[in-house]
């Protein structure tokens, strides 16, 4: 792939989605051709993955899962790698490490690296740490409705689940999210200038 794909991890509420498009409009300020883009997708399948976690229909977690890998397998063959293959830069917000740490809430761990084994690694993974008391304040002005995943316990643990899998990935990098999004973007640059 002549291209890079640079991704962005972290709880809900912690401003991967603001970092994602940040950085792209960087990158397009810089004169290089990046695509946003993000997961679950916005097709049928990540349609169906976004009803489940709204709760508009129930499914066991196994399932869910296989659909958030359907969902990647078909957005790297129509959407990321093609672009890759044209060296335009890809910015994903959420990808396989957010099925493991969100995952593994419910399914095991084990199934859930077998089912993303074969996947497109990153160029640079970007964590945005945020403390999980941040993201529900952040998540209770922005939101009428809460997810699957929207509690304090549940944060609480997926942080520690990104922690723990700070090295799944060699190029994870984790920024503090704590931060005004300007400082975080800051941050974020200098971090991609270095790689």
């Amino acid at each position: 792939m002549a291209g890079r794909l640079y991704v962005f991890e972290g709880l809900d509420g912690s401003g991967i989605t603001t970092q994602a498009t940040l950085l792209r409009n960087y990158f397009l300020g810089k004169g290089k051709e990046a695509l946003l883009t993000k997961e679950p997708t916005e097709g049928l399948l990540g349609g169906v993955i976004k009803a489940a976690l709204r709760g508009e229909w129930k499914t066991n977690p196994l399932t869910l899962q296989m659909l958030f890998a359907a969902d990647r397998a078909h957005h790297l063959t129509t959407e990321i790698e093609p672009a890759l293959k044209r060296n335009k830069t890809v910015i994903c917000d959420r990808y396989i490490l957010s099925s493991l740490v969100f995952g593994s809430l419910s399914t095991s761990m084990d199934i859930l690296k077998q089912l993303n084994a074969h996947f497109l690694k990153p160029y640079m993974t970007i964590v945005i740490d945020t403390n999980p008391k941040i993201c529900l304040e952040r998540m209770k002005k922005a939101r009428h409705h809460v997810e699957l995943f929207e509690e304090e316990q549940k944060l609480i643990q997926i942080r520690h689940n990104l922690i723990t899998l700070k090295k799944y990935f060699p190029d994870t990098y984790f920024v503090d999210g704590n931060q005004p999004p300007a400082d975080v973007h800051e941050d974020v640059k200098k971090l991609v200038g270095k790689i």
